[in-house]
């Protein structure tokens, strides 16, 4: 996994040098880590709403649960579609050299004014590039807490672009990914329905609607990793 990173790092930064900022280069990589997931002794299982498939340019919210998410939500990673992180990112060696150069967003999280300019800029390079992007509203990954409160930013974004919100949910993975055994199970991503966002209605609103419908998504997806456990422990 480690050479895995240190090489892929260096060929995706080689890429993003031939061709920076192309609208591709995310999910080109992406692709690459998500194929990682194998390694890693998980098995993918993706489904998606029909609405989601062509929904065009679009706001991605996925819940952020671990390290091991670089391996798993990266392969639902569309085309087009950039990501947004933290600035500090940038100054990481090779990686985030291709972070940046890869098109994706960096934004300053510790300065609000600015933090906000770049929610705009974010909204302003959808409507004139036709880009998605991929955001995790919890702002901080869980860590088995279950689903933290979202923060507005990805919302207001889909609000200020005119485009949908469409939530990836994936199962609970916390404490289920261990890396001295080849089998670590299904792991279940779901890219639900796109939702369209209502301006007469707060973004906080909006945030804590969605928060709703992903949890529950998610409880029902840990609820099919059970009864497929239990199944295995029958046979």
């Amino acid at each position: 996994m480690a050479l895995f990173i240190i090489f892929s790092c260096i060929f995706g930064l080689l890429l993003c040098i031939v061709r920076p900022f192309h609208p591709n280069n995310v999910h080109t990589i992406a692709s690459w880590f998500g194929k990682m997931s194998a390694v890693i002794g998980v098995k993918l299982v993706v489904s998606r709403h029909p609405d989601s498939i062509n929904v065009g340019p679009a706001v991605y919210v996925a819940n952020h649960q671990n390290n091991y998410d670089l391996f798993t939500l990266p392969a639902v990673v569309p085309e087009k579609t950039v990501s947004m992180g933290k600035k500090s990112l940038k100054w990481i060696p090779f990686f985030g050299q291709m972070y940046w150069l890869s098109g994706n967003i960096l934004i300053n999280r510790g300065n609000r004014t600015k933090a906000v300019g770049t929610l705009g800029k974010s909204a302003e390079k959808i409507k004139s590039k036709g880009l998605s992007i991929w955001m995790f509203p919890e702002g901080t990954r869980s860590y088995g807490q279950g689903l933290l409160p979202f923060k507005t930013g990805a919302f207001h974004t889909a609000m200020n672009a005119q485009v949908p919100v469409v939530p990836v949910c994936m199962n609970s993975t916390n404490n289920c990914i261990k890396l001295n055994r080849w089998d670590n199970g299904t792991i279940y991503i779901d890219i639900l329905a796109p939702i369209y966002l209502d301006k007469e209605i707060s973004a906080r609103d909006h945030a804590k609607a969605i928060h709703s419908v992903m949890s529950q998504r998610i409880a029902e997806l840990d609820e099919k990793v059970k009864e497929n456990n239990g199944k295995l422990a029958r046979n």
